[in-house]
């Protein structure tokens, strides 16, 4: 099994604010800051998350699904039972849409393509590709601009499967790792103060009047 890297470590203090970006009887659509955890970490000292914030103005704020520690970007916030089944529903059927954007190492050659590479959890906090007990995973990629003279590229990303640490993995396997990654960046870690992975856009159904919610929020990078 593998464990939660707040399991181990005492995290840093995020000072980012938690944007709101339209607020609904239903639900919130918010952007939330890097290095923040989505719901409370096991250790006693990291509790500071998006549910916890929250919850202080609005009571009945749940999580329908997350975003990684270090990753910044939009996410969708039910704000009661009915709300949170709809949506819920929607992520487990993968009707829900998202596109990521992340600045990776090196040039990447071609203009869009498809990862198709399965991952399994590994040593600790880490996940890894691997062909024998990896679970399927999709990542579909376009490229948006390439920085010749800074030698990096700024990707469009959409993940079909939502697989923990799947993109960054996926554009390591490619030999473009995510700047500012930790876990996978190699020398390209320190290449950024942050990991450079923003959730850019997400679009469901509405849960009361089945319409779709289109929400987008560029990232600061």
């Amino acid at each position: 099994m593998h464990a939660d890297p707040d399991q181990l470590f005492i995290l840093p203090p995020c000072d980012g604010d938690i944007q709101i970006l339209r607020k609904e009887r239903d639900f919130l659509l918010i952007n939330k800051p890097a290095r923040l955890l989505s719901v409370p970490g096991r250790h006693p000292q990291n509790r500071d998350s998006v549910i916890s914030r929250l919850q202080v103005d609005y009571e009945t704020a749940t999580i329908v699904h997350r975003l990684d520690f270090d990753t910044s970007g939009v996410m969708v916030i039910p704000l009661n039972k009915a709300a949170l089944s709809h949506i819920s529903k929607q992520f487990q059927a993968r009707t829900v849409s998202k596109h990521y954007i992340a600045i990776v190492a090196g040039l990447i050659k071609e203009d869009q393509g498809t990862i198709n590479l399965p991952i399994a959890a590994a040593e600790g906090p880490r996940y890894k590709i691997c062909h024998e007990s990896g679970k399927p995973s999709v990542t579909e990629y376009r490229v948006l601009t390439r920085d010749n003279e800074a030698g990096v590229t700024r990707v469009l990303l959409h993940p079909i499967t939502g697989r923990s640490h799947q993109l960054r993995l996926h554009l390591q396997a490619m030999g473009h790792p995510i700047l500012g990654c930790e876990f996978y960046g190699g020398e390209f870690a320190a290449a950024a103060d942050r990991l450079l992975l923003h959730a850019t856009d997400l679009c469901f159904a509405h849960p009361a009047t089945n319409e779709s919610v289109f929400i987008a929020c560029e990232p600061d990078f």
